[in-house]
């Protein structure tokens, strides 16, 4: 049966070959960047679409104008205020979630705009910003080893011998955040698990597999990028709900869902990019556990009704952290303006210019073994494309490669070991944050360096 949708295909050429024509009933215009016809459909008698028909030399007494909110598409002069109230670009509705900024930070009124670049430094101030780096981390704890752990519930599916290289990798990750939160005690019934860059949403669906029969368990899956494949829709046993916000303007007490059901909740992320680390700590603790210890001037104000910025008391009682794990990545883009650590940063004698030129150096710790994705190397168990947990491994940061040295003698085990370093004295800052919300907090090797680059685990629990 000659479909559609085979005829959009072999009208496309996959071979390379040009198309001989338009679709019947589609534009005419052959679009030179995708090498095919535009497949937008045309008014009857006409040839051209209405985004193609000035290109297509076809006479029209209407004139189009480049929309005010996209000028990447265009629109009917005449028909200009019909179409802003449809556009797709135009600014939608917030959700009663929503608050703008919540998660950001305090605004450092003597912050300096300009951040620090590891490539123009003088070798001999480079020299001293190591010693600096060597003073400050002298007698921190590294990451815990020995923590690679794996958990029953990914074992059948860590046996298939239909999995790729890189979805081996991806379960036994996700076995061993699964392994921590077992031996946490984190799986059981009656509590939220919010998962932080979600994407596809693979972690909740094993902690979901790994819950079994546990009752009244829901997810909440934040991620402000769209995402394909998703399988939170396929999950029958647990609530899945998808939050598309950015973390940075989440405020989890005007969640309808956690609101109503009142939940202990429990973070999780892997690989949470950056910056996305501090705005989830932010999320799930700032208002959580800052109601008892700050003075009612200081608490957050905010309309339950409406969303948008500060407006009045914390309207919802807070629900419980139980406990926090994430799986920390991408420290070359963390963001002072962010970043939960200042307070032990400035304690240690440095300040936002030494984080930025510490966050670029992190960098080191693993640009000498970062390799482009092969294309036989992302799908998953079900041979999907894993495009939604790929993460950043072909995207290498600028000041990640010799010449950042600036002359100096230094072999690539030892930049990678200034990396780690870097990785260290950012990763006890948010360990500093944590425990003086009253948490006990941790980091732990969770898994091996071939299996992931970015292998360590913030972990933070209640005071017993």
């Amino acid at each position: 049966m000659d479909t559609q949708a085979g005829q959009e295909q072999r009208d496309s050429c996959g071979d390379g070959r040009l198309p001989s024509g338009p679709l019947p009933g589609r534009c005419g215009y052959f679009v030179q960047r995708k090498r095919r016809y535009c497949k937008m459909i045309v008014s009857e008698g006409k040839k051209f679409c209405g985004e193609h028909a000035e290109n297509g030399e076809e006479t029209n007494d209407r004139r189009r104008i480049p929309c005010p909110l996209d000028p990447k598409h265009t629109v009917y002069e005449d028909q200009l205020q019909k179409h802003l109230k449809k556009c797709n670009s135009r600014e939608k509705p917030q959700p009663v979630f929503y608050v703008k900024n919540i998660n950001s930070g305090a605004v450092d009124v003597n912050a300096c705009e300009e951040q620090g670049n590891l490539s123009s430094l003088p070798k001999e101030e480079l020299q001293k910003l190591i010693e600096t780096l060597l003073r400050v981390t002298d007698g921190l704890d590294p990451p815990l080893p020995d923590r690679k752990l794996c958990h029953a519930a990914v074992q059948e599916a860590l046996n298939d011998p239909a999995n790729g290289d890189s979805a081996s990798k991806h379960l036994r990750q996700q076995g061993s955040i699964l392994g921590h939160l077992d031996r946490l005690g984190m799986l059981g019934s009656c509590r939220c698990f919010v998962e932080f860059g979600a994407g596809r949403g693979k972690l909740s669906h094993w902690v979901n597999c790994a819950l079994e029969n546990n009752d009244n368990v829901h997810f909440l899956l934040v991620e402000r990028a769209t995402t394909r494949f998703k399988v939170d829709g396929k999950q029958r046993k647990s609530s899945f709900e998808r939050l598309h916000i950015d973390i940075e303007h989440l405020c989890l007490d005007r969640v309808p869902s956690l609101v109503q059901k009142q939940l202990p909740v429990i973070g999780i992320g892997k690989h949470l990019c950056g910056a996305g680390t501090d705005l989830a700590l932010r999320c799930l603790l700032q208002n959580f556990c800052n109601l008892e210890k700050e003075p009612q001037s200081k608490r957050l104000r905010i309309d339950p009704t409406l969303p948008g910025e500060y407006t009045g008391d914390q309207p919802t009682r807070p629900c419980p952290v139980e406990g926090i794990v994430i799986a920390l990545c991408c420290h070359h883009r963390c963001d002072w303006h962010h970043y939960v650590g200042k307070d032990f940063f400035q304690k240690l004698g440095l300040g936002q210019r030494e984080f930025g030129l510490f966050q670029r150096m992190s960098s080191w710790a693993t640009c000498g073994t970062r390799r482009p994705i092969q294309d036989d190397d992302n799908t998953d168990e079900k041979g999907e494309i894993d495009d939604g947990e790929q993460h950043d491994v072909d995207q290498r940061p600028t000041d990640c490669n010799s010449e950042a040295a600036q002359g100096l003698s230094m072999s690539v085990e030892e930049r990678e070991n200034l990396g780690h370093l870097c990785k260290l004295l950012i990763d006890h800052g948010r360990l500093d944050y944590l425990n003086s919300l009253g948490y006990r907090a941790s980091l732990e090797y969770y898994t091996e360096p071939e299996v992931s680059l970015e292998n360590v685990l913030l972990i933070a629990v209640p005071p017993l």
